[in-house]
Formats: structure tokens, sequence, C-alpha cells
């Protein structure tokens, strides 16, 4: 099965820039900006062991303070994505973004999208990843950072930029204030994928919906709580992205036998499987599908179908759906083809 998943091609849905720098691309930046986040790998190891969701925050945003120009911010993007190709075998992602933190920190908008966009551009040249962004409101920072999300998403818009999002915690940040600038969002053609239900009730999951107009939730996580809410997602086929390690190591979820994966599956919610801030949690996403595989109980044909899962669920366009799919169907029959010779 490791074998198998490390050759299956994948595209990943919920996955943060910032939180994708490994301690490679984090230890080159700390070098750039000495101060509080450590270089040496041992001890950003350490750095990165989480006492519970805030912590992380305070982290996160510890890092978030690493990258202070156009060129860091470039090299973060393109290295981000020679691991996702070369590491995970990704084909297709959709990068959460929160411009506003690097805006806020002496970045013009402007530098900020012709250096995501430069490294999207030689990432796909050089690796062959189709790399698609989504914005998202930090929702710390309250109603002034979603109208300048929202700006950079209407008045800086790329084609490459398909969703707009909202992260951040969610105790103490209502998602109902944001409506007016996911109405504006959705009018203009982008995809609403808010984070919904990771450390709050299966009422922010709701709101996500009915209020946000959610295509996609991020995590969900509470939404087991919900029979009604299960019901819903899934006759509505709105997907869940699911980030096992993640919920885990923010103490969203108490362990990984008490993960509401499988409850969702049963429900016929569909699950796609995600790394959101993979090496931050020390995992990536060749590892989440093999925690996915064991709780599922999936074989090869399982896996390959929960690839196919996130592909359909992606704003790919239908050609590179077409082709993925195609992908992983090949994978799937030639890993078939060899067990049987074997």
């Amino acid at each position: 099965m490791t074998s198998f998943i490390a050759g299956l091609p994948k595209a990943e849905l919920h996955v943060h820039h910032v939180g994708s720098a490994s301690p490679r691309i984090v230890a080159e930046l700390a070098e750039r900006h000495p101060g509080v986040v450590p270089s040496d790998p041992e001890e950003l190891q350490a750095f990165f062991t989480f006492r519970d969701f805030a912590h992380f925050i305070d982290v996160y945003l510890a890092v978030v303070d690493l990258i202070r120009t156009p060129e860091d911010v470039e090299l973060l993007t393109y290295e981000v994505a020679r691991e996702m190709r070369e590491g995970q075998n990704l084909r297709y992602a959709e990068l959460t973004c929160t411009p506003y933190t690097s805006v806020i920190r002496g970045i013009p908008i402007q530098a900020y999208t012709e250096a995501i966009e430069s490294a999207r551009v030689r990432a796909e040249r050089d690796f062959g990843l189709v790399l698609r962004w989504i914005y998202d409101i930090p929702g710390e920072s309250g109603l002034p950072a979603a109208d300048a999300t929202l700006s950079y998403a209407l008045d800086h818009r790329v084609d490459a930029l398909v969703g707009f999002g909202l992260g951040g915690p969610e105790i103490g940040v209502p998602r109902p204030q944001f409506q007016p600038h996911f109405d504006a969002a959705r009018a203009a053609g982008l995809r609403s994928v808010p984070h919904a239900g990771e450390t709050t009730g299966p009422e922010t999951v709701w709101d996500a919906v009915r209020l946000l107009g959610a295509e996609r939730i991020g995590h969900g996580t509470s939404s087991a709580m919900d029979p009604l809410l299960m019901d819903y997602l899934a006759e509505q086929r709105i997907p869940l992205e699911v980030c096992p390690s993640s919920n885990i190591a923010t103490r969203a979820v108490e362990s990984l036998d008490r993960h509401p994966v499988t409850a969702f599956r049963d429900a016929g919610v569909i699950v796609t499987i995600n790394s959101d801030d993979p090496p931050m949690f020390g995992t990536d996403l060749n590892a989440e599908y093999a925690i996915a595989a064991e709780l599922l109980e999936l074989d090869e044909s399982g896996v390959a179908e929960l690839a196919v899962a996130a592909v359909d669920a992606s704003f790919a366009p239908e050609a590179t759906k077409s082709a993925l799919r195609s992908e992983i169907a090949d994978h799937l029959a030639a890993t078939w083809a060899t067990e049987a010779a074997e």
C-alpha cells in the first residue's frame, strides 16, 4: 500500500501556502531573517510541537513573519511545488494563500501576485504540477482583513484564482459577518470554500453552507455530531476536506481511532483527503492517504477512489480532471498487473 500510494497521481484541495513550508524551506527563510524561528532542523521540530489550536496559530504566524519580500514569496511557492510533485506525486493542487498577512507586513499586493504567479508558471513548466489559488480571509483579523482579501481577489484577480476561503480560529469568529464578502466573491465567479466545524460545533458548518454558500467545507470535523447536517452534506454533495493528522495535532480530534472520517463515509458524505499544513504536522499527503486507508479499511481500488473523489471535487478544468482520472486508473491497472504477475 505504501508503494501504491507513493506512485498514485493525486490532487490536493486543502493545503496552505505558508503551512506547506518544509523544515528545509523554513530554515532557509530563517537564515535570511534571524529571530524567533530557529533554523536548526532539530530545534524546528520542537518548535512545531503544538499544545493546542491557539498555539498552532501562534507558530504559524511566526513562520508568516519570515516571508518579508516578494523574493521570499516566490521561493516559498516554487519550493513547495517542488516538494509536492517530487515527494508526493501531486499533479494538481489548490493552494490556499492568505495575501493579507503578507500585505500588512509590507509586500504590496501587486508584488505578491506577481511572485506567486511567477512561481506557478515555473512549477508547471519544471515539475508538471498545475497550481491554482484560493485566497482566504484570516478570520482572527476580522472585517478589515475580509475587506482587503475581497479587494485582492476582485481588483487584482488572476486566472489561476479559483476560490475564496476563510481560515484561522473559529471560536469567537462567527461566520455570518463574512456573508457579504462571500456573496461578492461568488458573484464574481469564485468558489466558496470556508473552513468550518474544525474547533467549533456543527452550527458553524450550517452557517458556512447556508450563509456563505460553501461548495466544499474545510475540515467539517464536528459535522458528525449532527445527523441532519450529515444528511444535508450527502444530499447536496458538499465534500469535506478531511485532514486527519492536522485534527490530531491541533487537538480538534482526540485520537485517530476517534476520527469521524468513517462516519462521514458511512453517511454518504463525499470525503477528500488532504494534508493541511503538512510539515508543521509532521506529515504529507502520502501519509494522510495511508491513514485514511487504514481507518476506512481500503484496498488499492478504494484508495484510488479517494484520489478520484479529490479530482471530482476540485475546481480544475474538465480536461485536467479527465487526464488525472486516466492517470489514476492507469496506476491502479499497472499495480494489479504487477500483482497478478507475481
